[in-house]
C-alpha cells in the first residue's frame, strides 16, 4: 500500500508572507515560492537549499507533504534546476517574452512525472504516494498551468533594485507592483514621500 501524507493541496496558494521553517511563502503560488529559496540571487546569493535535508525541510514547509522524506543528491540538483528553470520563465512572462526552450524542457520533463494522488482519509484530505520526485512534479505542474494560463499576466517581478523576486499578483485592482518583503517596502515608500517644502527664508532687517 503506498505511503500516505496528509497535506494541502499543491495548488493551494500559501497565505502571504507566511514564514515556515525559515523558509518565506508569500508568492502566491509554490512555484514562485521555490523560486525564492535563493534570495538575494542579484546581490548576495544566500541559497536555502543548500542540502538534501534542506530540500526535504522545504517540502514539508510547502505543505507537499507532512512527513519529511529523505531527498537524493541528484534530486536536491535537479530541485535547484527546476528552481532556475520556473525563475527565468517567469521573467520571461513578466517581460512579454518568449520562452528558452531549454527551460520550457526542464519543467515539461518534471510535470510529466506521477503527481501525488489525492485521497479521501479519515480527516480530509490525504495525498499518496508522494515521493520528492512526486512532490517536485506537483510543483512544476503549478508552474506550467500558471504560466500557460491566463493568470500569467499577474506575474510580477519585484522592481525593486537587487530583489529580483517573481510573485502572483492576486490583488483585487491587478496593480500590486513591488513583492511582500519589508525591505523593498520600506524602500518604496521613502521613495515616494513627498519631499518636505523648503523652509521659508527669513528678510533680512537693515
Amino acid at each position: 500500500m503506498p505511503v500516505r501524507h496528509r497535506a494541502a493541496s499543491p495548488q493551494s496558494p500559501a497565505p502571504k508572507g507566511e514564514l515556515r521553517d525559515g523558509f518565506k511563502f508569500g508568492a502566491g503560488r509554490l512555484a514562485l515560492d521555490l523560486a525564492a529559496t535563493l534570495p538575494g540571487r542579484f546581490t548576495s546569493p544566500a541559497d536555502q537549499l543548500q542540502t538534501t535535508n534542506d530540500l526535504s525541510r522545504w517540502l514539508v514547509a510547502a505543505g507537499l507533504t507532512e512527513q519529511p522524506q529523505q531527498a537524493s543528491p541528484e534530486e536536491l540538483v535537479a530541485a535547484r534546476e527546476l528552481r532556475e528553470g520556473i525563475y527565468r520563465l517567469a521573467v520571461a512572462r513578466t517581460r512579454g517574452e518568449s520562452f528558452s526552450a531549454r527551460d520550457r524542457a526542464i519543467v515539461n520533463r518534471w510535470a510529466a512525472e506521477p503527481p501525488p494522488a489525492p485521497q479521501l482519509g479519515p480527516r480530509g484530505l490525504m495525498w499518496a504516494g508522494a515521493g520528492v520526485r512526486g512532490q517536485l512534479s506537483a510543483v512544476a505542474r503549478e508552474a506550467a498551468e500558471l504560466l500557460g494560463g491566463p493568470r500569467s499576466e499577474r506575474v510580477r517581478a519585484c522592481p525593486q533594485d537587487g530583489c529580483g523576486t517573481v510573485f502572483l499578483d492576486t490583488s483585487t485592482a491587478g496593480k500590486r507592483r513591488f513583492c511582500g518583503k519589508t525591505a523593498c517596502a520600506n524602500k518604496t515608500a521613502r521613495k515616494q514621500a513627498p519631499k518636505a517644502p523648503p523652509a521659508p527664508q527669513r528678510k533680512r532687517t537693515r
